[in-house]
């Protein structure tokens, strides 16, 4: 019998801890995300969506603003997945590589900015849990994931570059390297 009773217990212990995560949640992270994404729309409407449109245009022409800046500030201004909507200013060669790198970002920048990808959140929460427990701040952590993210997400983007220029060569497929818009 005890051991039937120490199984129903476990079991209702699981979602007891369950609840007690999502009760944080509800009080710490879903208000910062929610105030996040309201400071962001409101930032994009300030600009003017048109604005933000042609200057992702304009970076589209220039690797370090294609592969670094432009996938970094459409996942902080527009969160995921609507920052993968600026790819549309970009060349049809560009478009493969803005995609790994804006995906990339999603995840990286995370720490720092969870309004980015809150549906993935846990992840960073899991790994910052063992940093809390040790009585630390997150903040370094999240800085070093960012900053690490940039770098590795824009070689991942040239990598892209690289292997779509590949591709195209060895299925005939020739893919525009001017914006069109």
């Amino acid at each position: 019998m005890d051991f039937l009773i120490n199984i129903a217990e476990g079991f209702i212990g699981l979602f007891r801890t369950g609840a007690d995560v999502f009760m944080s949640w509800i009080v710490g992270i879903v208000p910062l995300v929610l105030i996040l994404l309201v400071f962001m729309n409101t930032l994009i409407n300030l600009i003017g969506q048109d604005k933000v449109n042609r200057f992702a245009q304009w970076a589209s022409k220039y690797a370090i603003m294609r592969n670094m800046v432009l996938p970094f500030l459409a996942t902080f201004m527009l969160g995921n997945p609507a920052s993968f909507t600026m790819g549309k200013f970009l060349p049809e060669f560009y478009k493969p590589s803005y995609y790994a790198a804006t995906a990339q970002y999603c995840h990286t920048s995370n720490g720092i900015f969870p309004h980015i990808n809150p549906g993935e959140l846990f992840v960073w929460l899991g790994i910052a849990s063992g940093v809390d427990t040790l009585g630390l701040s997150m903040t370094p952590l999240a800085i070093r994931y960012l900053l690490v993210g940039l770098v590795m997400n824009a070689v991942g983007a040239y990598v892209t570059d690289f292997t779509t220029a590949y591709v195209s060569k060895k299925t005939g497929v020739e893919l525009s390297k001017v914006a069109t818009m």
